[in-house]
């Protein structure tokens, strides 16, 4: 029997990992190994008991009360969590933060068996956080002050899955790019080199098992558009965006060892523009400009306490997979901007309470297709530490550097201290 990890506070969430391995969300999907661990009948039988029921449903509420405190020695965008650094020529400034907006409350739903697919379970999660600022992504809109946050959508989607496939209609996470870093800042990398978000999709996943130690996961979803430079009327198109990924997992999961994963995905889709005349350039209605992607991630245990992972990506028009350090179209040429990138990192757990991350990630636009004053290169480096008190109470310290390069200005370089806390139920 496959022995699951999972953090109490985050228990019902933990059956939606396809590969039966549990990993827990570091704001964006990070896996920590927790202190416990739970046989997938136990793991059943603790939503049992904490659901609430309604007719053939079972509702478990969950949440996490989630609080930073950042100390940089130059301004950092957008402010309240790291994506880039402002270059000096504009900024330059130290800057300390306090921000609980990370924190974040949902509701993981287990429905009945669906008939119609030989007996399948039914199943739905809803989640927010507070993260929705109503401002640009560099800090310089208008901006809702700090003690007043907006809600953000993060998850709403509903399921029918068995132990061979997962229909799935909602938003959550892109196909690409799964993996994230273990960093502690909310942001995980974005537009540094980790790529992918979520957004609206449908979803299909095939899992082909050959026996108990190799199985291949394929995944093909259809996706909504998105388009987040503001530099024109944004519109969505008649062509939704396919994302597409094949995975495969050789061997099994045996106390805090990792089976070894790799995949290979790729996204292609349009975005539509209305640009008005600017320059030497006319107004262009309905202009359609392409996104792509490809990409590769790998992920494994080196010992019981040792691990990597990494992922690597190139394509263009990436912005809103937080790629091309947040840029998609050049606004003076109004071509997409292509990048390549990723990041790698080591893992150890010094024991069941205390573990440690450390690595290192490159978003590097091609120059030629930047802007004055846009971004030509962003990259990072940070190592942690985290420690639970209890199983649902984690602390964790991490130091990083940031540095982004900048077309015809100075870069802008930051040391990054952050303290987060967080509290599950």
């Amino acid at each position: 029997m496959a022995v699951l990890f999972v953090f109490p506070g985050s228990v019902a969430r933990a059956l939606d990992n396809p590969q039966g391995t549990v990993t827990l969300e570091n704001e964006e999907r990070t896996d920590f190994p927790p202190a416990e661990t739970w046989t997938e009948d136990e793991l059943r039988e603790e939503m049992r008991e904490l659901a609430w029921t309604k007719g053939d449903y079972r509702i478990v509420p969950y949440g996490m009360l989630w609080g930073s405190a950042i100390y940089t020695t130059s301004r950092l965008a957008p402010g309240q969590f790291i994506v880039y650094v402002f270059s000096e020529t504009d900024e330059g400034e130290s800057d300390f933060v306090l921000n609980v907006q990370r924190s974040r409350v949902g509701l993981n739903i287990e429905g009945p068996e669906v008939p119609a697919f030989h007996g399948a379970s039914s199943a739905a999660q809803f989640e927010i956080d507070f993260h929705n600022a109503r401002g640009s992504v560099d800090g310089r809109g208008v901006r809702a002050p700090e003690n007043q946050p907006g809600i953000q959508l993060r998850h709403a989607y509903a399921e029918i899955r068995d132990e061979d496939f997962r229909l799935m209609a909602g938003q959550t996470w892109d196909v690409v790019s799964p993996l994230v870093p273990g960093t502690l800042t909310y942001a995980v990398g974005w537009g540094g080199g980790n790529l992918g978000y979520r957004r609206a999709q449908i979803r299909y996943e095939r899992y082909l098992r050959f026996h108990d130690a190799s199985q291949i996961t394929l995944q093909a979803a259809i996706a909504q558009d998105i388009a987040l430079d503001q530099i024109a009327f944004s519109e969505s198109t008649a062509q939704p965006e396919v994302q597409m990924r094949a995975g495969w997992t050789l061997g099994e999961s045996a106390g805090d060892r990792l089976p070894l994963t790799f995949g290979v995905s790729s996204h292609v889709g349009r975005q539509g523009f209305d640009f008005p005349a600017m320059a030497d350039l006319p107004a262009v209605d309905d202009a359609r400009l392409r996104t792509w992607s490809v990409n590769a991630d790998l992920q494994f245990s080196l010992t019981d306490h040792l691990g990597f992972q990494g992922e690597f990506f190139t394509g263009e028009n990436l912005s809103s997979h937080r790629g091309g350090v947040m840029q998609g179209i050049n606004p003076q040429t109004r071509r997409p901007i292509q990048a390549s990138g990723g990041w790698a990192e080591l893992w150890y757990d010094w024991t069941p309470r205390l573990q440690s991350r450390a690595g290192f990630g490159i978003d590097d636009p091609r120059d030629s297709h930047i802007a004055p004053g846009g971004r030509t290169q962003n990259r990072f480096v940070f190592g942690n530490l985290r420690y639970r008190l209890t199983p649902q109470f984690l602390v964790g310290m991490e130091l990083g550097h940031w540095k982004t390069h900048f077309q015809d200005k100075l870069p802008g370089e930051a040391v990054v201290l952050e303290f987060t806390a967080s509290y599950g139920f």
